[in-house]
């Protein structure tokens, strides 16, 4: 099984983003305005895109969203190898931080790439979430 990571197509992360995290809402709901300006990652297992993740860059901060990778492949690790590749190339652009508005019960797993939990608390839909971020 190979694995391959690279840039792709917002209308291809859609299709994974509204599968994995919002499949009872209309397809335009998991569409951000700023799709257009962010660069997205997928990661591919065989040719199959199994993990996506989304990122904007603004001055010399870059924001992950809508990380999300395939139900039945969640817990192999996919996700983290996608992530710690797109925290890598941010680095390499020049980028000083990387931050992320994370669901509460994820923050364990953003702590083991190096991000920190904020102050900054938020409530959206019915899902709670901290700011986390890592300067690099």
């Amino acid at each position: 099984m190979g694995t391959a990571i690279r840039k792709v197509e917002k209308e291809e992360v859609w299709k994974l983003r509204h599968q994995i995290m919002w499949p009872d809402k209309e397809f335009d709901y998991i569409k951000l305005k700023d799709d257009h300006v962010g660069i997205h990652y997928g990661l591919f297992i065989d040719q199959n895109l199994t993990s996506v993740i989304s990122l904007f860059i603004s001055n010399d901060e870059g924001q992950f969203r809508k990380f999300a990778t395939l139900q039945y492949e969640q817990g192999k690790g996919y996700g983290s190898k996608l992530l710690d590749y797109v925290i890598n190339e941010t680095k390499k652009s020049g980028v000083k931080k990387i931050w992320c508005n994370a669901r509460e019960n994820k923050v364990n797993f953003y702590k083991k790439f190096g991000l920190q939990a904020t102050d900054t608390k938020f409530i959206k839909g019915d899902k709670s979430y901290i700011i986390m971020e890592k300067y690099l």
